[in-house]
């Protein structure tokens, strides 16, 4: 079948495999700009021992031992859309689920395969980036070996709180004590980078409660902590919980009282924010999220896993027996597809750029912009995101965030988007 001819199969049925969108995203006649290739890769693992009630990600509680059918699986993708990515790979990024519960010896082919159709280089010099999440209950020093020999270098905790009622809230199993003991694992190993998840704004929580758990962050040895405020995402049991009135959402006062009281305590021990929730040591921002917050390529590789590749974007199925069982030459069935358009692009890096401390390129932006008849638009939503405090002048070269505005992120996104939408 002809490249173009799958291509529009693809895009009549919403449904297919990412073949097709290597294929129509190689071929000269759909380009101007020549061969590119993506340096990021993201891998999905789904398993997990259970679903955490504020969780929206795709996981699984695996009844049915499939991990070994799925490590193979994962390996034909790895293989399938190697040929894609440029050399050598700056940043990988294992997410879940739980990939720490992950059999060491399926990490280890995983890893194999990787090292054998990737050009890891970068990263086993050191001067690339490996993540793993790992949750703190099911580390082991087995596993912290197996992912250092295979060129991990950074590890992201799931620490979420240190307060056991509030862990229990978020229906997370682990107690606080295991957070500590999985970091000095993980840098026993040789895995010496380390970020903590941490959600506020959980159900009853006081400032006081949110200040102990940034302490106890703070006195572990890491280099970077994601705050998030906690969100009540549709479908998920957190919501149903809410929907049912077991509890009552924080105030919007203090939900924002313990973002300030984050970035102060935190910049306070050297962690800058370098997104709105994301806050680092110098020279420990993590350059894997920084990739899609930038609008960079990636490769995207499991079930759910989302990549981004010359202004395509897709995202795998969402289901493990589709994944497993629908193989083609080991490319993964995709279950959304949206192809290039310069509008959206755009509308994207303004909704992800906005949130960086660094901001955006203003002159960049105005002159996409202008090329879709929307600069005017555009810059009117700059001005008035200036007048109301949320953005330094709209005249400047970049476009960020005041103080005040880091509390607006969403609000000045949605203006920049709304600039963009055709009358």
């Amino acid at each position: 079948m002809a490249d173009d001819t799958a291509f529009s199969l693809l895009k009549q049925r919403s449904i297919g495999t990412s073949r097709a969108v290597f294929q129509h995203a190689n071929d000269p006649d759909h380009t101007s700009s020549g061969p590119q290739a993506a340096r990021s890769l993201y891998i999905h693992i789904p398993f997990c021992t259970h679903k955490c009630h504020y969780c929206d990600f795709y996981s699984i509680v695996d009844t049915r031992d499939r991990q070994d059918a799925f490590a193979s699986r994962l390996v034909r993708e790895i293989v399938a859309q190697s040929p894609h990515a440029q050399a050598p790979i700056e940043t990988i990024f294992v997410g879940g689920g739980t990939p720490s519960l992950l059999r060491p010896d399926l990490w280890q082919n995983v890893l194999t395969a990787l090292h054998d159709n990737f050009d890891l280089s970068q990263i086993t010099a050191g001067q690339g980036e490996f993540s793993v999440e790992c949750n703190p209950e099911t580390v082991t020093p087995e596993l912290a070996s197996v992912l250092h020999a295979g060129g991990v270098n950074r590890a992201s905790l799931g620490a979420q709180s240190f307060n056991t009622a509030h862990l229990k809230t978020l229906e997370r199993w682990h107690a606080p004590e295991k957070v500590a003991t999985a970091i000095d694992t993980i840098q026993h190993a040789g895995i010496n980078r380390c970020s903590l998840d941490l959600i506020y704004a959980i159900p009853d929580q006081t400032m006081d409660e949110w200040d102990e758990d940034l302490k106890a962050a703070l006195a572990m040895p890491i280099e970077h902590i994601s705050a998030y405020a906690l969100t009540y995402e549709p479908g998920t049991a957190m919501t149903a919980r809410l929907v049912r009135g077991e509890f009552h959402r924080t105030e919007d006062e203090l939900e924002a009282d313990m973002y300030r009281h984050s970035i102060d305590t935190l910049r306070a021990h050297a962690f800058e924010r370098y997104e709105v929730s994301n806050h680092a040591k110098p020279g420990a921002m993590c350059r894997h999220n920084l990739a899609y917050w930038r609008q960079h390529d990636w490769l995207a590789i499991g079930p759910s896993a989302s990549g981004h590749y010359r202004g395509h974007r897709w995202k795998n199925t969402p289901r493990l027996d589709d994944y497993l069982n629908m193989d083609d030459d080991g490319y993964a069935p995709m279950c959304e597809h949206e192809p290039p358009d310069a509008r959206r692009e755009l509308m994207d890096l303004l909704m992800t750029g906005i949130r960086l401390s660094e901001g955006i390129n203003a002159r960049s932006a105005l002159q996409t912009a202008a090329s879709l008849g929307a600069s005017d638009k555009l810059l009117a939503a700059a001005i008035m995101c200036t007048d109301q405090g949320w953005i330094q002048d709209a005249s400047n070269d970049t476009w960020a965030l005041t103080e005040h505005g880091f509390l607006f992120a969403d609000r000045v996104a949605r203006e920049f988007i709304g600039a963009l939408i055709e009358d």
